[in-house]
């Protein structure tokens, strides 16, 4: 059961049937509630996916009927309907794929995001039923569910106990950047668990090097509704481009299901939540909206598109009243750019490039253009999305919060505090940031230059500190400049993640 989360749904529950007479769906009760599903052939599953144009849920939308075929390209498959196999029951054969993986990704390491904790916690069979779908078309028995959490590991584990199937659990590193598709196979294969730095497509090389279809875990959960409804009664919810449901999570503690085509000012009205002066779509890789641009804004990608936004992974998170904007903004990029890999220098550099200049831009002495400079270096670049992501979650914030971001260009201050309303995980004690002892420092610069990333000279050659947690990728570089700093002034101390980012 995922206790802390309000589950509710809009115009009906597909997803979430159930829900509001069970905590959790074991076997016996997601029978009685979704029914036993056969499975179809692998070409009636890519038609039945390519009519009702099935998105991945995750962030990217990308179309699950490709990445099902991209799999099937690379192996024999099964081309008869088959039926899905409870305990005890044995099937009447395999086709040769046996290879073929498939993966459910179930990280969800974004702060705001709870939808698939939910879905994992509380129905993980119908997870389960999506994943078995498609490894029993493409003729393969291996299914991995990758989570974060211990509450979502103990579900599935007892769902495929109950299930008596042969799928395996593997756990994930809580971050952020532990969701991106690369970072989950390098996790499953024992490897590093972040971003590869180059591209490669899990359907030619994915687990152990074969062929491997990953997708996220309400993905699965939908395919698993859209198979046991058939296409047209899907299609009945939504709209005539964008057929079905699907899960949001607002505020960070509401998860909905509402069809494709609800504005947004219903969801959020039907959460009981103001849009207050801007709203977030698509989590922290996303967008912002200021109030008219969330007024007209509608859940679907053609309607988020239309007013500069988008569904992305179904966050939706309004800023409320009474704390600084752009304090808020600052606070979160200051996250981000702790959250990188470091693997390329648009992380390493320039994220706590877009971190000054917001400070800059708080305190009065920087300018937009500044931010949007900084934003824009290695756009495109990177060895992954972040921090095309991430400059894209600031550039719209600049363009949402003119009226703040003006109040701190000529007053220095919008008088408002930042309160930290945006969330973020919970600090976990060990969090450590990077100090300076004025008492000793004698600018000597030798700081900046073994760790520009997190220090910079001034004009008059003393350091100023980046003031975020340092990342995982930086401490032994940080314990090196410390050991060599000769007036023994720089220092490492605890941190307070996501608090305030001001100059030493």
């Amino acid at each position: 059961m995922s206790a802390v989360h309000t589950v509710s749904n809009i115009g009906g529950p597909r997803l979430t049937l159930g829900f509001d007479r069970f905590d959790r769906l074991d076997l016996d009760r997601h029978l009685a509630v979704h029914g036993r599903l056969r499975v179809p052939s692998l070409d009636d599953l890519v038609r039945m996916a390519e009519q009702v144009d099935m998105r991945g849920r995750g962030g990217a939308g990308f179309p699950f009927a490709r990445k099902l075929t991209a799999v099937a390209s690379r192996v024999n498959h099964p081309t008869a309907d088959q039926t899905l196999l409870l305990p005890g029951e044995k099937g009447s054969g395999r086709g040769s794929s046996e290879d073929v993986v498939v993966v459910v990704n179930g990280a969800e390491g974004e702060p705001g995001s709870a939808k698939d904790k939910v879905l994992l916690g509380r129905a993980p069979h119908l997870v389960l039923d999506g994943a078995q779908i498609v490894a029993t078309a493409l003729g393969t028995q291996r299914i991995v569910l990758a989570v974060e959490s211990d509450e979502a590991a103990r579900s599935v584990r007892a769902a495929i106990g109950e299930r008596r199937m042969p799928a395996r659990v593997v756990r994930l590193t809580e971050r952020f950047i532990s969701g991106e598709s690369g970072a989950v196979i390098r996790a499953i294969n024992g490897e590093t668990p972040i971003p590869p730095g180059v591209k490669v497509r899990a359907a030619e090389s994915g687990v152990d090097g074969y062929p491997t279809l990953l997708s996220n875990t309400e993905t699965f959960a939908q395919l698993a509704v859209l198979v046991s409804l058939g296409p047209d009664l899907y299609a009945s919810a939504g709209t005539d481009d964008e057929p079905g449901t699907t899960l949001l999570t607002v505020g960070g503690t509401t998860v909905v299901e509402a069809p494709y085509g609800t504005p947004l000012r219903d969801v959020l009205k039907h959460c009981d939540v103001p849009p207050g002066p801007g709203v977030l779509v698509g989590g922290y890789h996303g967008t912002w909206l200021d109030p008219a641009g969330a007024a007209r804004a509608v859940l679907s990608r053609a309607g988020m598109r239309a007013v500069g936004g988008t569904v992305g992974a179904g966050i939706v998170l309004p800023l409320a009243q009474g704390t600084c904007p752009l304090g808020e903004v600052t606070r979160i990029a200051s996250y981000l750019a702790a959250q990188s890999a470091g693997q390329c220098g648009p992380c390493r550099l320039g994220l706590p490039d877009v971190v000054r200049a917001l400070n800059a831009l708080s305190e009065g002495g920087g300018t937009v253009e500044d931010v949007r400079r900084a934003a824009a270096i290695g756009r495109g670049r990177g060895a992954c999305t972040h921090p095309d992501g991430t400059a894209r979650f600031v550039l719209s914030a600049v363009e949402a919060f003119t009226a703040d971001i003006d109040a701190h260009r000529y007053g220095g201050t919008c008088g408002l505090s930042t309160f930290g309303v945006l969330p973020l995980p919970v600090p976990t004690g060990r969090e450590e940031r990077v100090a300076i002892d004025w008492s000793r420092c004698d600018g000597h610069g030798l700081c900046a230059y073994l760790v520009p990333e997190l220090i910079q000279l001034d004009r008059y050659g003393f350091p100023v500190v980046l003031g975020s947690d340092i990342p995982s990728w930086m401490e032994r570089d940080v314990q090196k400049a410390v050991a060599m700093c000769p007036a023994l002034a720089l220092r490492v101390v605890g941190g307070v993640p996501g608090g305030p980012v001001r100059r030493s």
